[in-house]
């Protein structure tokens, strides 16, 4: 791919598709959080709808360890294993996950809320808040009442969230991003698509990330001669 001229202060730009009843999306926010800081130039973040299980109902009222062994079609004690492993993979980033308190539940509200809260320019921090409440918080991120207080716990007007979560103005934007998730070939998250060339998929460790943010930085400063002889990352 051929090396772009010119926007070497541009910052590097990270499209994450993800969901917020997933772990690993959590796990790995953190892992790239890291990653960003170590590597220390200016990156900017974008997060993109990805629904794991469209077909789950608001109020499901099975546990998660139900809702694995279900959808994986594995044993409970097998679904328990996973839900232990990832428990732990998450402490060793500092997050500290309460599965009996989960409300699994349909997340294409919390997808609409997002959109929402990117054009107030707030999306970033409500997508922290909202991985918080489901994983660490007990908290129910798909009915609209929880979402909007939990848009106004940030800072936001509780009733311009209501009413976008009400009247579904940006459910057009959560389905556009689900089908650029096809069109790209992503079917699992986390997926990082990194300055629109370099796709990461899953929680990787921070190394990995941090060794494309330098590589691509390092691709930013080739010399015009390299482009002109048509050098390709």
């Amino acid at each position: 791919m051929r090396v772009a001229l010119g926007v070497s202060n541009a910052p590097i730009k990270v499209d994450i598709w993800s969901d917020v009843q997933c772990p690993w999306c959590y796990i790995g926010k953190r892992r790239f959080e890291t990653a960003a800081e170590a590597f220390g130039g200016d990156v900017e973040v974008e997060y993109h709808s990805f629904e794991l299980a469209p077909d789950t109902p608001v109020d499901y009222e099975g546990t998660p360890v139900d809702y694995l062994s279900d959808r994986k079609g594995v044993s409970r004690e097998q679904a328990g294993q996973m839900i232990q492993r990832v428990t732990g993979i998450a402490e060793s980033v500092g997050l500290e996950y309460h599965y009996d308190d989960i409300h699994q539940t349909n997340t294409v509200l919390a997808h609409e809320l997002l959109h929402w809260a990117k054009a107030q320019g707030r999306q970033l921090d409500l997508k922290e808040r909202l991985l918080k409440a489901y994983f660490v918080d007990g908290r129910h991120v798909g009915r609209a009442e929880e979402l909007a207080d939990l848009a106004a716990e940030i800072g936001l007007d509780r009733d311009e969230a209501l009413a976008a979560l009400t009247d579904h103005r940006h459910l057009a934007d959560v389905k556009a991003d689900v089908a650029q998730a096809a069109a790209y070939g992503i079917n699992g998250v986390p997926f990082f698509v990194i300055d629109g060339k370099y796709g990461v998929s899953g929680a990787q460790e921070s190394a990995t990330f941090q060794q494309v943010l330098e590589t691509i930085a390092a691709e930013r400063t080739a010399s015009p001669a390299d482009e002109a002889d048509g050098v390709h990352a």
